[in-house]
């Protein structure tokens, strides 16, 4: 029902299907007065109106990529959480059939941006199998993991195979012994095999939106609960070849909080949004490292190509 190009209702479609648009609310932009809170919210809060309501990026992924720290206009994010949403910010839609075929959508963000992303299965992967190894001590089993041999076996983490909850760990050691790779025996070495494999992922994505869109990057930018998991970002810095920045770990908060902001005249544009949190979140750079061809090797190993 939105048209792409104009970021509003497409009144075309509205036609051919007969629907009054009358019927529809306008839409608002983030930043835009949703109105003020109603008297019982005040009352609940003890707040002392009118109180503003102001409009924010939505879903949470656009106030998110509304905070990520770019200094450049060539970056990626990725958004790392149980599901990795990897892609560009846009002036213009990419409204091809390969993208279509390659799963990548187009979704408004900040000042009519759009983001160009592709959905990845994130940490569920390892969230799952942690719950079945009965909660062990993380930091103590991400340092096992990063002990491991790299890329020894790597699974395709958005395979549907993977969707539903339970039995993880055996899932990811049927994805290895299908596809005649050695099959991880070890929470550490299942471990290196998730995050091989999301790093893969993420370097997949990165480089085909790069190329979709024809907008080349030079860093990438992390942001979500997964900017926590160094080996992660240290591993899709290596896979993708680029330099990683990664934080802040709560930048859909941030973002819904700096749009605010903006509506009521306290930061700048979307520079100086992202110029803010990069001067006061605490970030971490990640060079890459290793051999590039042996990521490639992999990605051949996985997808044939």
């Amino acid at each position: 029902m939105i048209d792409p190009r104009t970021r509003d209702w497409s009144y075309d479609i509205a036609r051919r299907l007969g629907i009054d648009l009358g019927l529809f609310a306008p839409l608002r932009r983030p930043g835009d007065p949703a109105g003020v809170l109603r008297p019982e919210v005040l009352a609940e809060t003890g707040l002392t109106g009118p109180v503003p309501v102001t409009t924010v990026g939505s879903h949470d992924t656009a106030s998110a990529v509304a905070a990520v720290p770019a200094v450049r206009e060539r970056f990626a994010y990725i958004c790392t959480g149980t599901w990795s949403l990897a892609g560009l910010e846009l002036d213009a839609p990419v409204l091809t059939e390969a993208s279509r075929l390659a799963n990548f959508t187009n979704e408004l963000g900040l000042d009519d941006t759009v983001r160009y992303l592709r959905n990845i299965m994130g940490l569920w992967l390892l969230q799952e199998c942690v719950r079945e190894w009965g909660d062990p001590d993380l930091p103590q089993l991400l340092s096992a993991a990063a002990e491991q041999p790299p890329l020894r076996s790597v699974v395709d983490a958005g395979d549907a195979a993977f969707l539903a909850p339970g039995r993880m760990p055996q899932r990811i050691a049927d994805a290895c012994r299908a596809s005649d790779q050695p099959v991880p025996d070890s929470p550490a070495g299942i471990t290196r095999c998730i995050l091989d494999s999301l790093a893969l992922a993420h370097r997949r994505a990165v480089a085909e939106a790069q190329s979709l869109a024809d907008h080349p990057v030079d860093v990438v930018h992390i942001v979500g609960g997964g900017t926590r998991n160094a080996l992660l970002c240290q591993l899709t810095a290596d896979a993708c070849g680029l330099p990683v920045v990664a934080g802040p770990a709560e930048a859909a908060a941030l973002g819904n909080v700096l749009v605010q902001a903006r509506a009521g005249g306290l930061v700048g544009d979307r520079a100086a949004m992202r110029e803010l949190v990069a001067r006061t979140q605490p970030l971490a750079r990640y060079e890459p490292r290793g051999d590039p061809a042996r990521w490639q090797a992999a990605e051949a190993r996985l997808t044939g190509r």
